[in-house]
């Protein structure tokens, strides 16, 4: 069975009605990034951080998968799918795939601030002096800007086996997720999907643009997909 790798990137979840978190003026929800998604940021307003994402989890846990992550699941019965993305929730999950990897964290799983190791699935508001079991704070478990991305190695190693590599609603700006696409063989079929692609087809062997949002590209491409093994 061929192995997929789907990258996907905060343009699949938006359709779902999560907010994309950056706006135009580079501000996080009124905020600097740096105040809310950095260790300095934690250690000087820990209450502003945690408000910040008690808020992404509440709104979080209001949405639904679109098709765009059901589409993904159909794939299934006829490949081996790996999904890569840099998203923080659990849409993919929720429409039911089970090989996700998050390489910038999860929304609704906490940690240690001693130990990162330490990590608790979380679906209510996180305060301070909530606590791991060893008596340290808990920290949302999410990759902070100038933190390493402990998962990117993993993420190498499966991009590198693709046989076939799809890219749903990133950028392709955000490092080191974006250098992922230069992991695959020369000669594997990529599709990118996005209304406004940041590739173009020149740029890559066998690269395939579908400039569409996740919601109505995703489909067509996996129909494309699996009309080639059936």
């Amino acid at each position: 069975m061929k192995k997929i790798v789907v990258l996907t990137g905060a343009g699949i979840s938006a359709e779902s009605g999560i907010k994309t978190f950056r706006d135009s003026d580079g501000l996080w929800e009124g905020h600097d990034v740096m105040e809310v998604a950095s260790p300095e940021g934690f250690t000087k307003n820990p209450t502003l951080v945690l408000d910040f994402y008690n808020q992404r989890r509440r709104q979080l846990l209001s949405v639904t998968p679109n098709e765009a992550h059901k589409s993904l699941l159909s794939l299934e019965k006829h490949y081996d799918v790996h999904i890569v993305t840099q998203n923080v929730d659990d849409l993919h999950e929720r429409a039911g795939s089970f090989k996700v990897l998050h390489l910038h964290g999860e929304l609704l799983k906490v940690r240690s601030t001693k130990n990162e190791n330490e990590v608790l699935t979380w679906r209510k508001d996180l305060n301070l002096g909530d606590l791991s079991k060893n008596g340290h704070q808990l920290r949302p478990h999410i990759v902070w800007f100038g933190e390493q991305v402990p998962l990117l190695e993993k993420a190498i190693e499966i991009t590198q086996q693709a046989d076939i590599l799809i890219i749903i609603g990133t950028s392709m700006q955000v490092y080191p997720a974006a250098s992922l696409i230069d992991f695959v063989a020369s000669n594997t079929p990529i599709y990118f999907i996005d209304p406004k692609p940041s590739v173009q087809a020149s740029q890559y062997d066998n690269l395939t643009i579908v400039e569409d949002t996740a919601v109505e590209g995703v489909p067509i491409v996996v129909s494309a997909l699996i009309d080639i093994v059936v």
